[in-house]
């Protein structure tokens, strides 16, 4: 889990005391799933689910706004990605709570990594960034 966030469009003068800070209250973790049925070695293709739990330890909702991937494979190739909410989904997360989904990614190699941000809004309208750590996924057994 990485509790390691921090508030955006605020000068680094003005944030608060990070101990204080709602940003310090969201933590995320990742867990991965090779997919074999959904895979073919043969032509380099190789499919992954994850599922990632966003919890709230703060006293205020968030709500989830956008979400930034950097997605890099075994070669060192990257890709970015983008995008409003997550699955189709921009949830409130409400205090003490949890909010967990399940996606996917395909890679042409059988090891890769994920990381990136959420962009989280809180009732009075601030912007707070959630760091996603950087996190593995891999074909079972491929780095023994």
């Amino acid at each position: 889990m990485n509790e390691c966030n921090t508030r955006l469009n605020q000068a680094p003068e003005r944030q608060q005391d990070p101990a204080d800070d709602i940003c310090t209250k969201i933590s995320v973790s990742a867990k991965s799933t090779y997919l074999p049925e959904q895979s073919l070695p043969q032509e380099q293709t190789y499919a992954f689910s994850y599922t990632i739990t966003i919890t709230n330890n703060s006293e205020q909702a968030v709500r989830l706004l956008t979400r930034s991937w950097l997605i890099t494979d075994a070669n060192g190739e990257t890709s970015t990605v983008e995008g409003e909410g997550v699955v189709g989904q921009t949830p409130d997360i409400l205090p003490g709570a949890s909010f967990s989904y399940t996606s996917g990614s395909v890679f042409e190699t059988p090891l890769g990594t994920m990381q990136g941000y959420y962009q989280l809004q809180n009732p009075q309208g601030e912007s707070l960034r959630a760091e996603i750590p950087v996190f593995r996924l891999a074909v079972p057994n491929i780095l023994n």
